[in-house]
C-alpha cells in the first residue's frame, strides 16, 4: 500500500480535510438520539462525581464512613449519590441499545469502522467505570465482589499475578487498593474517556448518521429536526432517571467491608451473566469468565471486517445483525436466570434480610453518633453500651435471658435488683422467675418463702436490702425500719458484714452495687457468695472474661436495676 492510498484511507475513515455535513441524508430520526443521550449521562456522571469528591476520603478507616456521612448527612447527599450510582446503569443501558441500533443499521461499515471500534472502547471504559467506582464504597457488597473479579483477573495466564499485585497495591487489600481504584475512577479514566469520546463524537459528526436502508428518505437538517428529537430524548432520560433515584431514595450502602465477616458476593447488574456463566461452568468458572467476554468482545471488533458487503438492509445481512441480537439476548437471559435463582433461594433470602438489617443498624448508627477514627467495622461500638450489652448477649444471656431454652438460671431483665424485684424474690425465691430453675430451690434448706409477711415489713426490708446497692433514691427512715426486719428474718442466713458469707445463703453487703456483680460474676461460688451450692461458673479464670469485661457487665446490671422495658426497646441495635 503506498503512502498516497494510505492518506486516502486515512482520509476516508476519519473524514480529514472535510466539515461535518449540516443535512442529514437519512433525514431526523429518534434511532439517532442514543449519541446525545449518553453524552448527557457522561456529564451527569461528571458533575455528580466531582460533587462526591469534594466529601470522599479513600482510606479503609474512612471511605465507607465518608460515603455513609454522604448519603444521611450531607444535604441532598443521597440524592447525588443516587444520581452517579444509577446514571452508570443507565449508561449501560442506552448504550446496549445503541449498540444494537447502530449494528441494525449497519453503521460499523465503510466508512465508519473506526467510529464503531471507539463506541466499543467506550462501552468498555464504562464497565471499568463500575468496576473501579463499586470498591470505593468500601462497605461488603462493594469489598467481595470486587474479590470476585480481581481473583478472575488474577487467573488470566501470565500477567494474572501482576494484575492482581497492581490492583490491590500489595498481598492483600488495603489503603493503597483504595487509593488505586480511586486513581483510576477519577483521574485516569475520566481522560481516557475524555479523549475517546471527543474521537467519537468528532467522527460521528463528519460521516453523519448512517441513512436507514430504504431507498426513499427525505434530508433533514440537524438543527432543528435532529436537535429537538435529541432534546426530548435527553429530558426524557432525565425524567425517568430523577424518578428511579427517588423512588429508591438514592442507592444502597451495605454494612462496612469486613475480611472477617462471610459475604454472599454479587457483582453489578449488568455483570451477573458472567456470574451465571462461572455457576454453569463450575470448575472451568475462571475459564469461562475470561474467554466468554475475549468472545464476544471480539466478534463485535470483528464485525467490520467480516460484513463487507455493501448492503446494509437488516434481511439481506442476517447472520450478523442476528448474531448481535442473538448476542444480546443470551446475556439478557443469563442475567434474568442469575437473578431468577436468587429469588428461589430462601436460604440466601434470609442471608440477605440479616445483612440488610445489618447495614440498616450501621447507617443509623453512623448518622447519630458518628464513625469511630478506627474504621467502618467499629460504628456497632458507638452503640449504647455496646461492650457491656455485647458480653452479656454472648456469656449471659443462654442462662438468664426470659425467652432462652436453655435457661439454667434466674431471670435478668429490665427492673432487675429493684425494690418490685427484690421483694417479689422474698416472698417466692424459689419460683420460676428466680431460683426454680435451679437445685438450689429443691435441696434442703432452699430458702423459704416470705409470702405471708406484712406488707409493711416486706417494703421495709426491701429497703434496707436495696440500700446495699448504694441508689441514691434511698429512702432512709424505712431503710432503718427494714433493719430491725431484717434482723428478725434474714439475719440467720444473710451476712451484712464486708467480705463475710452468711451461714446459709449469699453475704448481701453491698448488694445490687456495681462492685458486688463484678465480685459475684468472678466466682459466684466463694464463700461470701453461694459457696459450694452455687451451679453458676466462674468467670475470673483464663479464657473467661478480664477485670473489665466483668465490671462492664456489673455496669449493665446496676443500669438494668432502673430500666423499663421500654428503656430497653429504646437502646441502640447492637
Amino acid at each position: 500500500m503506498t503512502v498516497k492510498h494510505l492518506v486516502a484511507l486515512l482520509r476516508d475513515r476519519t473524514g480529514l480535510g472535510t466539515s461535518a455535513p449540516t443535512m442529514l441524508a437519512g433525514g431526523s430520526s429518534f434511532a439517532h438520539v442514543f449519541g446525545a443521550v449518553l453524552l448527557l449521562l457522561l456529564v451527569v456522571e461528571a458533575v455528580t462525581g466531582a460533587a462526591l469528591a469534594a466529601f470522599y476520603s479513600p482510606s479503609t478507616t474512612d471511605a465507607w464512613a465518608s460515603v455513609a456521612y454522604i448519603h444521611g448527612q450531607v444535604p441532598l447527599g443521597w440524592f447525588v449519590r443516587g444520581l452517579h450510582f444509577h446514571a452508570g446503569s443507565a449508561i449501560v443501558i442506552v448504550a446496549g441499545i445503541h449498540l444494537v441500533q447502530t449494528a441494525v443499521w449497519g453503521a460499523y461499515k465503510k466508512p465508519r469502522e473506526l467510529t464503531w471500534w471507539l463506541g466499543i472502547v467506550l462501552l468498555l471504559l464504562v464497565l471499568g467505570f463500575a468496576i473501579t467506582g463499586y470498591i470505593l464504597r468500601w462497605d461488603q457488597a462493594a469489598y467481595w465482589a470486587n474479590h470476585v473479579e480481581v481473583n478472575i483477573a488474577a487467573s488470566t495466564p501470565i500477567l494474572g499475578d501482576t494484575i492482581k499485585s497492581a490492583a490491590l497495591g500489595g498481598n492483600d487489600y488495603g489503603n493503597l487498593t483504595l487509593t488505586r481504584f480511586y486513581a483510576l475512577h477519577v483521574i485516569v479514566l475520566p481522560a481516557i474517556v475524555g479523549l475517546v469520546t471527543f474521537a467519537h463524537v468528532w467522527l460521528a459528526r463528519r460521516h453523519g448518521p448512517t441513512p436507514i436502508w430504504a431507498k426513499h428518505h427525505t434530508p433533514a437538517p440537524r438543527w432543528p429536526d435532529q436537535s429537538i428529537k435529541d432534546a426530548v430524548a435527553m429530558a426524557a432520560c432525565m425524567a425517568l432517571l430523577l424518578g428511579f433515584v427517588v423512588s429508591r431514595h438514592g442507592a444502597d450502602l451495605s454494612a462496612p467491608a469486613d475480611p472477617t465477616a462471610a459475604y454472599d458476593a454479587r457483582p453489578l447488574w449488568y455483570f451477573r451473566w458472567l456470574f451465571e456463566l462461572r455457576e454453569l461452568a463450575g470448575s472451568w468458572e475462571r475459564f469461562a469468565a475470561l474467554v466468554a467476554p475475549a468472545i464476544v468482545a471480539g466478534f463485535l471488533v470483528a464485525l467490520p471486517l467480516i460484513d463487507t458487503s455493501d448492503r446494509r438492509a437488516p434481511q439481506a445481512r442476517a447472520p450478523f445483525v442476528g448474531g448481535v441480537i442473538g448476542l444480546i439476548a443470551l446475556i439478557g437471559a443469563m442475567t434474568l436466570a442469575s437473578f431468577h435463582k436468587d429469588a428461589d433461594d430462601p436460604e440466601l433470602a434470609k442471608r440477605e434480610q440479616a445483612a440488610t438489617q445489618r447495614a440498616d443498624k450501621a447507617l443509623a448508627l453512623a448518622a447519630k453518633y458518628g464513625v469511630p477514627v478506627t474504621g467502618g467495622q467499629d460504628v456497632f461500638q458507638t452503640a449504647t453500651m455496646w461492650k457491656e450489652r455485647t458480653i452479656f448477649e454472648t456469656r449471659c444471656k443462654g442462662c438468664h435471658d426470659a425467652a432462652s431454652k436453655d435457661r439454667k438460671g434466674p431471670i435478668i431483665g429490665p427492673g432487675h435488683g429493684n425494690r418490685a424485684w427484690l421483694a417479689a424474690f422474698i416472698k417466692q425465691p424459689n419460683s420460676e422467675p428466680f431460683w426454680g430453675k435451679t437445685k438450689l430451690a429443691h435441696e434442703d434448706g432452699a430458702m423459704k418463702p416470705f409470702d405471708s409477711l406484712p406488707q409493711a415489713d416486706l417494703d421495709a426490708v426491701v429497703e434496707a436490702i436495696y440500700a446495699e446497692s448504694g441508689a441514691s433514691d434511698v429512702d432512709k427512715p424505712k431503710a432503718t425500719a427494714g433493719l430491725k426486719v431484717y434482723k428478725s428474718a434474714c439475719d440467720d442466713c444473710h451476712s451484712r458484714e464486708e467480705d463475710t458469707g452468711g451461714s446459709g445463703g449469699p453475704g448481701l453487703y453491698g448488694f445490687g452495687s456495681r462492685p458486688y456483680w463484678a465480685h459475684f460474676i468472678g466466682n459466684p461460688t466463694s464463700p461470701i457468695h453461694m459457696g459450694a451450692k452455687g451451679e453458676m461458673p466462674r468467670f475470673d479464670g483464663p479464657g473467661a472474661l478480664t477485670p473489665a469485661e466483668r465490671d462492664a457487665v456489673a455496669g449493665y446490671l446496676v443500669w438494668l436495676r432502673t430500666a423499663t422495658q421500654q428503656d430497653v426497646e429504646a437502646l441502640d441495635p447492637l
